[in-house]
């Protein structure tokens, strides 16, 4: 008995010691310091630069329901770009299961309006429309949105449907979404659908407007809520993509089968913006004399400019190098508004920033003083010219 005991004790605290060694194994699912999130999956950035300032398990494939619309959306738009033509509403498009925007066989809108409609309110029948009417089939679509993938480095995804729903071969991750976001949101028109709480979309057979509410409602509970989409399905879970801008500020954040996720978006981009302030970049002082040589003038004056303002770590500020780089002297000729120069930002090794700088005038170039040789071919010339 007392031998069975001392065997069961030694195995109770071998399984305790394998569990804490395979916990401080493990790695981090939180980035230090970050916040605490219901997400499985979950990931901030800074939109321009791509700068990552949270991640958790951010490249673990996954579901990602119908934020797989963002793609849809910006590959229609991209399309309608130049010449917005008319999709006429088949049987084939609308049979499709899941969220919808009411299509019916027979309906007229552009697909613009195709693109609202599946970022608007979700419908699985808008993506749908809108793939058949751009490559012949959802299938022959969901080869176009995988080549984009592969344009924008999305590396680790999958497209089969324009809609989202559940495939075990349509897959994403965090970093991915965020990745594809990021560029989307750089489309104008994209951008101006999806910053809507609610939008009026046109139907040309019926000559009538129908108005739809935005399910993001990101858009009303987060102050500089700019987009994107929602989605859910049982297998994905909710999952969420959301876009930010506080004083020039701009970040994605994206989280997958998050049961928290209006919580989890505000706790990640108020993260996120903690971590960032802007720096202002302006030389439009900055003047200098520049010599020149073989010029007219012997030197002009050269002017800087105000660049667009950097987007640094906050509390970096005391850090930024600037770098003014102007030769010792040009040649001629020197037309008006040159670059000349310009002036560098550096942080930790690297360029943030950087202004030109211009000439304020012109330097033509001196007549150059003719060689012996020319003076005498010249001579030579003029004899048999008069002769």
């Amino acid at each position: 008995m007392v031998a069975l005991c001392k065997k069961s004790l030694c195995a109770i605290l071998a399984g305790v010691v394998s569990f804490f060694l395979s916990v401080s194994a493990a790695p981090a699912a939180f980035a230090e310091g970050g916040p605490q999130v219901s997400a499985q999956a979950a990931i901030v950035i800074h939109a321009d630069s791509g700068k990552v300032l949270y991640e958790k398990n951010a490249d673990e494939q996954r579901s990602m329901a119908s934020t797989t619309k963002i793609m849809t959306a910006l590959i229609a738009l991209e399309t309608a770009a130049a010449d917005d033509p008319v999709v006429t509403i088949t049987d084939e498009m609308v049979r499709v299961e899941g969220s919808s925007m009411g299509l019916q066989p027979g309906d007229q809108l552009t697909l613009k309006s195709l693109a609202a409609g599946m970022l608007i309110v979700s419908g699985n029948d808008a993506a749908n429309s809108a793939a058949i009417a751009i490559s012949g089939s959802t299938e022959a679509f969901a080869e176009k949105m995988n080549q984009r993938a592969q344009e924008l480095g999305m590396e680790h995804t999958h497209f089969v449907t324009p809609s989202g729903l559940d495939d075990d071969a349509h897959y994403s991750t965090a970093r991915d979404m965020a990745t594809l976001a990021a560029a989307a949101m750089k489309n104008p028109d994209f951008a101006a659908i999806v910053g809507q709480k609610a939008m009026n979309i046109s139907f040309i057979t019926q000559d009538q407007t129908r108005r739809y509410t935005n399910h993001n409602k990101l858009l009303n509970l987060y102050e500089g809520c700019t987009g994107v989409k929602t989605g859910f399905t049982k297998k994905s879970g909710r999952c969420l993509v959301s876009a930010a801008e506080r004083d020039g500020i701009r970040l994605i954040a994206v989280t997958l089968n998050a049961p928290d996720d209006w919580n989890d978006h505000m706790a990640l981009l108020n993260d996120g913006f903690s971590q960032l302030e802007c720096y202002p970049v302006d030389d439009s002082g900055y003047t200098a004399t520049l010599p020149v040589t073989g010029g007219l003038a012997r030197s002009v004056q050269v002017r800087g400019s105000a660049g667009e303002v950097a987007v640094i770590p906050r509390g970096a500020a005391e850090r930024v190098r600037r770098i003014v780089e102007l030769p010792r002297f040009v040649y001629a000729p020197v037309m008006e508004q040159q670059a000349v120069g310009r002036v560098r930002y550096i942080l930790d090794g690297e360029e943030i920033a950087e202004t030109v700088l211009t000439a304020q005038g012109c330097a033509e170039q001196a007549p150059r003083e003719k060689s012996l040789w020319e003076r005498l071919v010249e001579a030579v010339r003029t004899f048999f010219q008069i002769e």
